[in-house]
């Protein structure tokens, strides 16, 4: 692959929580605007690349404590040896193996990896590369629901309490309600992601003979996963989030665009939402010639696409086929 793609995805959540601060709350800058990693875009993608039997290797697996029979996450060290069938790293002197292997795992692939493992110490730029993805409506709030749960919460029996019976003071050995929690959800909230391919990203690597480069058929699997990876990833908290935009726009090597989701604006009305990419279409158009290939997926069911863009193939997100 030669060309240079620069694109958007646009995630909705519907009363979901696509992307918590260690609070639990939507994750949000010190000014209130509402945002998401680019860590929880992936992580859907490698759940699904997983799910299919590829080599995953930046991804929590599990095993049983040896010390303790706990159950506890794998070290990087033991997740290598599991998906390349390694018996011990620290044993692999050939630092070429251990990197051929790296570049073998899809995620690495796309995203690249940092590892330090064993003596063996990469830095590996992915070929593709995401910013954060800022949310564009204007009206997103946070909701809380109380949980009940139908256990009750053990903590502490056995201990006295300030509960008094006939006047004494009662050791409770039960507690007698279940246990509270809380479920933290958006009320609709609409991601849009930033991301750039660049083939090129491995030519030190081909030269040394561990790859093949970023090849049309990476770029392709890439694109496949990014479409509906979101809406594949049926969690409680994900339940509600789905692939509801993307951008894909296809240029000379050489070309270098701006971050696009800077030029795409949302607006929900009474009975549609508005997705206007027009200001991205002023800048593609002006630079047609040098632009190979324009495609953007949209959801016509819920949205209207307000585009622009000359010669660009739209299609059905669902559907994935040409409207």
């Amino acid at each position: 692959m030669e060309n240079r793609v620069y694109g958007v995805l646009g995630i909705s959540s519907i009363m979901a929580n696509w992307n918590a601060d260690f609070s639990g709350y939507p994750k949000s800058m010190s000014d209130g605007t509402v945002y998401g990693s680019d860590k929880a875009l992936k992580y859907p993608m490698k759940k699904m690349w997983d799910n299919e039997g590829k080599k995953v290797l930046y991804i929590k697996s599990m095993k049983f404590s040896e010390k303790d029979g706990s159950l506890v996450p794998k070290s990087l060290k033991e997740r290598y040896e599991e998906i390349f069938n390694v018996k011990d790293l620290k044993d692999t002197k050939d630092s070429k193996e251990v990197l051929t292997n790296l570049m073998s795992a899809v995620d690495v692939k796309n995203f690249g990896a940092t590892f330090a493992e064993e003596k063996n110490n990469f830095s590996i730029t992915g070929a593709v590369q995401f910013g954060q993805g800022f949310n564009k409506y204007e009206d997103t709030t946070a909701e809380e629901q109380p949980i009940l749960s139908p256990f009750r919460n053990a903590a502490g029996e056995g201990k006295k309490n300030k509960e008094k019976v006939d006047g004494k003071e009662q050791k409770d050995t039960e507690k007698r309600n279940s246990s509270l929690g809380t479920k933290i959800t958006s009320n609709e909230a609409h991601y849009f992601y930033p991301f750039v391919v660049n083939p090129m990203a491995y030519r030190e690597l081909v030269n040394l003979g561990v790859t093949e480069g970023y090849t049309e058929e990476d770029y392709q699997n890439f694109k496949r996963t990014a479409l509906v990876a979101t809406t594949s990833f049926a969690t409680n908290a994900k339940e509600g989030c789905e692939n509801e935009f993307a951008l894909f726009v296809e240029t000379e090597a050489d070309l270098y665009l701006p971050n696009l989701s800077e030029y795409i604006t949302f607006e929900k009305q009474e009975k549609r939402n508005v997705i206007d990419i027009s200001a991205c279409a002023e800048i593609i158009n002006e630079l047609k010639d040098r632009v190979k290939n324009i495609e953007i997926y949209y959801n016509p069911y819920t949205t209207e696409l307000v585009c622009g863009v000359e010669e660009a193939k739209l299609y059905n997100i669902i559907t994935q086929k040409e409207v």
